[in-house]
């Protein structure tokens, strides 16, 4: 375990010209090797005249005092490193060009090496409409411009770092060859996303007029981050590794039955770790949860012949009523992650007491996604009621018989009641939703967008946030509802839904319409060289709050999975406006302050246990984390 891996630390001349020096002594290529140096050892006969001395200092290449001024027939010209060592001791930057240069082009041949330069395309791929902008870096680099190279700049270095088939740098000349690059960067990232022109009116059209403030930042009003308190555990800086005990002690780590799937933690006695056959019980302590020795198994006899789908493990299992019984929603079903049902946990008796079937006006109909009515529901002994997503569906389901006759569970799939909600026309593509602690609801869409939806009603949103262009994969919301985290697979974003009315009065968006009284959202990035680290096919999954469901309590910190990673923000930091971080940034601020928990296997979930468990030497609750085989538990400890 420890923080942030990266080595993000200035790139001096000094440094630059030592290991030059060193490569050119190390790695000189024999062309470079001149007649009269042969292998033969001999030395090498006296010039015989100036020229021929002057000749021989050249093919030298011997150093002297320059000034930093590029060639000046060199257009976009750059000095490029390449971060070598991963997270080794031995990890450092090294010189990969001394001066080269970058354009963007535009082409079809993204991975080729013959498109067009200068920004100018072929007639052929003009036609065919299905072009992008590249970025090409001498000879070595040529990668499709995106949030995928995990850019991150650096102002007052004029610098910025990027991921292309491995982690690289580019330091500029000037300011302004610095701002000209960004400017750039961002127009071509915006056209590739939205296949428009980057300018003022397609800003509008993909924003929309309330929110151009998410499109220009400086212009947007950032009041209601100032707000921030200092941290209650100030996290150190990106750069500077997290050493063991210092920050994150680990409790406990234990094997566990089968492999883990997903978590459901539970706010009283018990937590529960969903396997590929069963569930195991956990105890829950003020230092993390522990195994309890009870193992709940899908085959063991006592469910009904007709429930062997369950045997496949369940993708969501959702706490309820006192959290004595659990609902497991139904395996993806021909690789598509809807499905028409879902069981019923009696975890008391260890058995299965039912299969429900979704249903609306006689017809079965499919769902993505399941929730509790709000933050705190599955403490309730008497809840029946559980939220449902799919596409273009958001609604709430009544386990309870509407004519108030017991239905006969040994000898029918009872269907589940639809008691409220809406089915909209296509073009919503629901993906997830998080409830707040008044059960106000907050759903994320495959077009990035955010809605908000109020207690009385689904059918129309208070509030819908524009996408950034990337698929909102999972959203959480604070138990007051003013702060929403969505993930997206390379950043996550987090918004506030504060603003004030006509009247002065401070509302959150899930109440009433913002309007053009809207804050720019925070970004919350890996650095590109942990980006890397993590690997390429790994993505952020399941960012979440610390878990409160009290009134007055702020939740600390935010969690992510990536990969092998646990990666750990602290929320005041985030919030904070002077925090660093955001200092010389272009564009949305992005806080790359954070702690990772470095695993031996990919991270199944990582959460952190109700505030309850939190001990007084702790400013946090425990986060838990599983791998497949084992479930680890953390304490964040205030002493630095």
């Amino acid at each position: 375990m420890g923080g942030s891996h990266s080595r993000e630390e200035l790139i001096s001349d000094s440094d630059e010209e030592e290991y030059e020096e060193e490569e050119e002594e190390n790695y000189q290529d024999s062309k470079d090797d001149t007649p009269e140096r042969s292998s033969s050892g001999r030395r090498p006969k006296t010039p015989s005249s100036l020229d021929e001395v002057a000749a021989k200092l050249e093919a030298l290449k011997l150093k002297y005092p320059t000034s930093n001024t590029p060639n000046p027939s060199l257009k976009n010209a750059v000095k490029l490193y390449l971060h070598i060592g991963g997270n080794t001791p031995k990890a450092k930057w090294v010189t990969s060009e001394k001066l080269t240069s970058y354009a963007f082009i535009k082409t079809a041949k993204i991975d080729g090496q013959d498109g067009a330069e200068d920004g100018e395309e072929s007639e052929n791929e003009e036609e065919s409409g299905d072009v992008w902008w590249v970025m090409k870096v001498g000879n070595k680099i040529r990668v499709k411009v995106g949030v995928e190279m995990q850019l991150k700049s650096f102002g007052d270095q004029r610098r910025v770092d990027f991921v292309a088939k491995g982690v690289w740098a580019m330091k500029f000349f000037s300011d302004e060859e610095y701002k000209s690059f960004v400017s750039k960067f961002n127009d071509c990232s915006f056209e590739n996303t939205y296949k428009m022109e980057s300018n003022d009116a397609n800003k509008v059209k993909v924003y929309g007029k309330d929110f151009i403030g998410w499109a220009n930042p400086e212009a947007a009003d950032d009041s209601i981050w100032e707000d921030a308190e200092d941290a209650f555990s100030k996290s150190p800086r990106a750069a500077t590794p997290v050493r063991a005990n210092q920050d994150l002690r680990e409790e406990f780590e234990e094997a566990a039955n089968g492999g883990i799937q997903s978590l459901a933690l539970g706010a009283l006695d018990n937590s529960f770790l969903v396997g590929d056959s069963g569930i195991q019980v956990v105890k829950n302590f003020t230092h993390g949860i522990q195994g309890k020795g009870v193992y709940v198994n899908f085959d063991n006899g006592n469910q009904r012949s007709g429930l062997n789908s369950v045997h496949s493990t369940p993708r969501k299992a959702l706490l309820m009523r006192a959290e004595t019984n659990m609902l497991l929603m139904s395996p993806k079903t021909e690789g598509k992650p809807h499905t028409t049902g879902l069981h019923q946990l009696d975890i008391e008796t260890g058995k299965i007491v039912t299969e429900w079937k979704f249903g609306k006006d006689g017809t079965e109909i499919t769902m993505r996604d399941i929730a509790n009515d709000s933050k705190g529901a599955q403490l309730d002994p008497s809840g029946a009621t559980f939220l449902g997503l799919d596409d273009n569906r958001l609604c709430r389901w009544d386990m309870r018989d509407r004519n108030g006759i017991v239905q006969n569970l040994a000898t029918s799939t009872p269907v589940l009641n639809w008691t409220q909600g809406h089915q909209f026309s296509r073009g919503t593509n629901f993906q997830c939703f998080a409830t707040t602690g008044d059960g106000s609801i907050v759903v994320g869409s495959l077009d990035g967008k955010i809605r908000l939806y109020s207690i009385t009603s689904m059918r129309q949103a208070k509030t819908a946030f524009p996408g950034l262009g990337s698929p909102i994969t999972h959203v959480d919301v604070t138990f007051d509802g003013k702060w929403i985290l969505g993930t997206t697979d390379t950043y996550l974003i987090l918004i506030c839904t504060l603003f004030t009315d006509k009247d002065g009065k401070t509302k959150t968006g899930f109440n009433g319409r913002m309007g053009h009284r809207v804050a720019a959202p925070r970004l919350l990035k890996l650095t590109p060289l942990d980006s890397h680290l993590a690997g390429v096919n790994n993505k952020f999954r399941n960012a979440q709050f610390s878990w409160v469901t009290e009134n007055g309590k702020q939740e600390r910190h935010l969690v992510a999975t990536v990969g092998k990673f646990s990666v750990i923000w602290n929320f005041q930091q985030v919030k904070n406006g002077s925090h660093e971080c955001y200092h010389n940034q272009e564009g949305l601020k992005s806080c790359y302050c954070y702690k990772i928990v470095l695993k031996d296997d990919s991270i199944v979930d990582s959460r952190f246990m109700h505030d309850k468990f939190a001990v007084s030497d702790s400013p946090e609750a425990p986060l838990v984390i599983a791998t497949p085989l084992k479930v680890s538990s953390f304490s964040i400890s205030s002493r630095r």
